[in-house]
This record gives structure tokens, sequence and C-alpha cells, in this order.
């Protein structure tokens, strides 16, 4: 994923500028290409041999030893991890070289201003002040460029939603549930949905609105209707949970409960067919027990709760 289609020239200007322009702030490279104390892979594999051997099975290893695009490329080792001079010299100066890990001296920012210097077009546009950019997330949280766990993306764990579930447990439990995604079913993946790279909605969706998102699958659920039903377009989350569920249909809570957190108690003691009347509300329990009031509730009758198209579907009844 985080491989993009061509980079422009590692730790140039222009680089810097447009990633000022996008974050608001410059996020520049702590190195360039010219820049003195370059050693070369073959001083680097003198100490780190076992690292290099997993590099070199990487995409990044085939771009950088066989294909160079740019400079720095051909830096390989120090194209990401800077200039080894320093290191060489001191290798317990942890300031001394760019080292993507939680213990490495330099903040998720600043090695992620490494990895953007290539990865900063496509879906990284909406990088800086996304969700997990504002969580101070490093690239390296998701991603592990020196092994090839992964099929794609040089992943940190062996596919998406694994990685995704490092950081989400409560919604790898509610996969688990009875009415769920099939996401372990192998129908879905996480990235289907989210993009952690960055969208314009706090939850990374894919597409501007819940709505949106939901009806690009369940398009006939999307209308336009005769007869709107006003929350399905105002979001799907009003009614369905988007992960998993104890009910059908990965429902909030079960009908009727769930139409009358809208429809409340004036509106269900108006019914025509009196589903409440005050005489069984002044009972209690035991006056509440009509079975199309306590059954599969306003669904029975109401069963085109997205909207409806027929003439007398005004009570989406058809």
């Amino acid at each position: 994923m985080l491989l993009g289609a061509a980079c422009s020239q590692l730790g140039s200007e222009s680089t810097s500028a447009s990633s000022a322009a996008r974050g608001g702030t410059a996020r520049a490279a702590p190195f360039r290409a010219d820049d003195e104390g370059f050693v070369g892979l073959e001083v680097c594999q003198g100490c780190h041999r076992v690292e290099t051997e997993h590099w070199s099975d990487t995409i990044h290893a085939e771009v950088f030893l066989k294909n160079p695009r740019t400079a720095l490329e051909r830096r390989t080792c120090e194209a990401c991890h800077g200039p080894g001079a320093r290191h060489l010299a001191d290798p317990s100066d942890r300031s001394a070289i760019v080292a993507f890990t939680r213990e490495a001296d330099r903040l998720p920012e600043q090695q992620n201003a490494v990895c953007l210097q290539c990865h900063a077009d496509g879906a990284r546009l909406h990088w800086p002040g996304s969700a997990h950019d504002g969580e101070a997330l490093a690239c390296s949280d998701c991603h592990n460029p020196m092994s090839r766990l992964s099929t794609t993306g040089l992943l940190r764990e062996k596919d998406v939603n694994t990685t995704c579930f490092a950081c989400h447990p409560t919604q790898r439990t509610d996969f688990r549930k009875r009415s769920h995604m099939p996401l372990f079913e192998g129908k879905l993946s996480c990235v289907d949905c989210h993009q952690p790279h960055g969208s314009s909605t706090d939850p990374l969706l894919r597409a501007g609105s819940t709505f949106e998102l939901c009806t690009s699958c369940h398009a006939d659920k999307r209308g336009p209707f005769l007869w709107e039903h006003a929350p399905v377009t105002e979001g799907c989350t009003s009614c369905h949970l988007p992960h998993g569920s104890n009910r059908d249909s990965l429902l909030v809570t079960s009908p009727p409960f769930l139409c009358q957190q809208c429809h409340a108690q004036i509106g269900v003691a108006n019914h025509p067919i009196e589903l409440q009347t005050p005489g069984n509300l002044a009972t209690g329990i035991d006056g509440n027990r009509d079975p199309r009031f306590i059954g599969r509730g306003c669904v029975t009758c109401h069963s085109q709760i997205h909207g409806s198209n027929h003439p007398s579907g005004a009570r989406f009844h058809r």
C-alpha cells in the first residue's frame, strides 16, 4: 500500500513545499541525496547482515537494487535511514541514524517524513491531519519495510485485517457476533470500507458518509424513492451497527424498540390498530403482551422501511 506509482526527486525542495501545502507545516525530509556521509550497502551489511537478507526479499529492495528511479534510491539502506557515517563512528548514538521503531530517537512525524518523500501522493494525500496522523501513528506501526510478512503492502502482520485488529480489538469482537459483516469469511477486508492513510471523515471512510459508503454495495437501499425514510439518508448507523450485532441485520436494538427511539409514545398511542392503548399501558407488563407489539414489531407491516416507490407506500407498507 505504501509503495507509490512514481517517486519525485527525494528530498527536493518541491517535495517539501508540496508537503507543506497539504499538511499546513513543512514536514521536510531529514536528509538529501547529495548530503555527505553516505557509506554504502556493503558497509551496512557488515553489521546488519540478517536484516539485509530479510530486506532483500521486499519490493523496496527490488526497486532500489534493480531499478532505482532517483539519486537517493541508489543509496539503498541509506535512502531511508540517512547517511551512515555518524552511526558507523558511534553506534550507541541513537540520533545518528533514522530508525523506525517506537524506541527510536525521532518522533513519528519525523519518521513519517522519510516515507512521505516517496509516498505523499495518491492514497496518502489526506494523511496530514487524519485520524491516524492525529494519534501520532508512525508508518512503521502498520508497515514493516524490512521484511516481507504480507503478500502486499509490506504490513507488520500477514494481512490487512490482522494489522488493524492490533489496535482495534473491539471491532474484532464485533465481527464475531451473531449478525456480522463477512470479514472472517474472506468476503471483505477493513480497507474495503476504510482508507487507513486518511480521508475527509473521522472514521476514515472511503466515502463522504455512511450512506454513500453502504449504498455502494447495498444499491437497492439508495433510492431516490417516492417515499423517503429520513434516517436512511441521514446515515445507516442510525439503525445499524457497521461491524456486527447480536440482533438481526446488524441492528442497534430490536424492533419495536428501535423504531420507538424516533416514533415516541404519542405516535404509537394513536396507531390505527392500537398497539398500545391507555388501558394496556395502565396495567403494566401483563397488558403489553399483544404479539403484534412484542413480536417482530413494526417491520411486520412496514416492510419497505428503507423507502418505497409504490403509490400507496407512504407508510412503507409496500
